[in-house]
């Protein structure tokens, strides 16, 4: 895998023992997500790994390369896209706070996308692309394959379906790919922002999906999280740990702080070389529950069926 030009200058911020680094023993780490990659960005080394070539829906994650793909078209940022019928949810029925008609410029379209993880903004920025939504997505597959990315398939531009899938491996190509961009480090890593709605003068607040961008002893110089039923909780990132530059996939987390708490989990593994305390594993998790209702001591919580993507 090549290493871009961000990475070397990751790397030459870096301590100079940097190229003497030992990765800490994998079998000290425990993690519950399905899918993860730990990889050493700087010698673009993979030092931790678990099912990193199985194939998975990622969601959000997703926007990544939206918005790779928006900003290779070199389109005008300050060009004006809307919100129309084409950029609801009739697949999952996600929430949105971009009503019918909103109007915002493609730099705020593609800010929302990434950072709070915006269906109908990234909808609209490809329904606006040359040729429209169905040449978008042709050209996220083009870009996926010239990235090495061959176990990497794009249906949409959102991530609401379940047929884009890739692996733990193929993401974090993207993520290296990603931070070759100024915008796109920027926008995933601003914590809040304040929008006026052009069309209705309306001003708007949105937050980073991720809670770990307001965590001061986090110092995450890219990141996208992702959520679908299908996909469960999802996390990708470019995290500065201990001065050095290291790349996080997450995939398929059960639980509403699982993928977060993962985070911390390699974070304190990466300084200390132990293993923090880990949830239950899904299937360990389902045959407790399988248990439990066999004595009729289970109760089923009442969970809201909406699929926005976190």
């Amino acid at each position: 895998m090549k290493r871009s030009l961000t990475f070397v200058l990751l790397a030459l911020l870096a301590t100079p023992a940097w190229g003497q680094f030992a990765a800490p023993d994998p079998s000290r780490l425990r993690l519950s997500s399905a899918n993860v990659l730990v990889l050493d960005a700087a010698a673009d080394r993979q030092i931790y790994a678990k099912a990193a070539d199985e194939v998975t829906p990622i969601a959000s994650v997703t926007k990544l390369m939206t918005a790779m793909v928006v900003l290779d078209a070199q389109q005008s940022l300050d060009e004006t896209l809307d919100i129309d019928m084409g950029d609801f949810d009739f697949l999952k029925g996600s929430h949105s706070r971009l009503r019918m008609g909103s109007a915002l410029s493609r730099r705020e379209m593609l800010r929302l996308a990434l950072m709070s993880s915006e269906n109908r903004a990234a909808s609209s920025l490809a329904r606006h692309y040359p040729g429209g939504t169905r040449a978008f997505v042709d050209a996220m597959n083009f870009k996926a394959a010239s990235l090495g990315m061959s176990h990497t398939h794009y249906s949409d531009p959102t991530g609401l379906s379940a047929d884009n899938v890739s692996t733990a491996k193929d993401l974090a190509k993207l993520v290296q790919a990603a931070a070759d961009y100024a915008l796109i480090r920027e926008f995933t890593t601003t914590p809040s922002y304040m929008v006026e709605v052009q069309s209705t003068g309306q001003t708007l607040g949105f937050n980073n999906s991720n809670a770990l961008i307001k965590n001061q002893e986090w110092d995450i110089r890219l990141q996208k999280t992702g959520y679908i039923r299908e996909a469960g909780k999802c996390v990708v990132m470019l995290v500065n740990i201990a001065s050095k530059p290291f790349v996080i996939v997450l995939l398929d987390s059960f639980g509403k702080y699982t993928r977060i708490a993962d985070a911390q989990r390699v974070k304190h593994w990466l300084e200390t070389g132990e293993s923090l305390v880990v949830a239950a594993p899904r299937a360990t998790m389902r045959a407790v529950k399988a248990k439990a209702v066999k004595r009729g001591t289970f109760e089923p919580r009442i969970v809201k069926t909406s699929s926005r993507k976190r």
